[in-house]
């Protein structure tokens, strides 16, 4: 393989008081070789769920180009996001590496680190799916005596756990999916939907 045409790097920060890991991800990603030109940066806000800097960054590179992170969880909200990203980024013939974790998708122990994150992610959604029927049909054996009927119920509940597995944040799923927030808190809460392992907090 040749060398690759050009390095770009990709930080985000939580917040503006975030200084110390945002001066991390510079040095590292300057020391691996990334010119400070080809620097993507996002401050994410609590309230907001949009990346401008990534969109800019996936806009920018292109084949043979090295996407370069200092860390996973700065690329992507969840395993599937972060899957989604790096599959796109293969699809443009553009690598990725992770400087924290040693990950590089141009040599082949990388590569192979990505299949089995993708095995994993399918399993994860498998096993997301079986709890929600499962919560589902608990729910129906017990009869909802009492208290107001679902108001996300089928294949609706469905597509909003597939969003929210695939790193959608609460916040869009509302706004996506016309539901109330206390609404949608309290039907995953009621199916048995691991909230606080899958979901970032936004």
């Amino acid at each position: 393989m040749g060398f690759p045409h050009m390095l770009v790097g990709y930080m985000r920060v939580s917040s503006d008081s975030d200084r110390q890991t945002t001066d991390l991800q510079r040095d590292a990603l300057l020391a691996a070789g990334v010119d400070a030109r080809h620097l993507f940066e996002d401050r994410a806000s609590g309230a907001k769920d949009d990346r401008p800097g990534l969109a800019k960054a996936l806009a920018f590179v292109q084949p043979d180009d090295v996407l370069v992170v200092w860390k996973l969880d700065r690329l992507g909200r969840s395993l599937s996001h972060l899957l989604t990203i790096v599959d796109t980024l293969r699809e443009r013939q553009v690598a990725f590496r992770s400087l924290t974790e040693g990950m590089d998708t141009t040599t082949p122990s990388g590569e192979l680190l990505f299949q089995v994150f993708g095995a994993l992610a399918q399993y994860e959604r498998a096993l997301t799916r079986e709890r929600v029927i499962a919560g589902l049909a608990a729910a129906k054996r017990r009869g909802r005596l009492g208290g107001r009927p679902p108001a996300i119920i089928g294949e609706k509940l469905d597509t909003i756990v597939a969003a929210l597995n695939g790193g959608m944040s609460k916040a869009a799923v509302c706004r996506n999916f016309g539901v109330k927030r206390t609404t949608l808190i309290e039907t995953l809460a009621r199916v048995g939907w691991p909230s606080a392992e899958k979901m970032p907090q936004r």
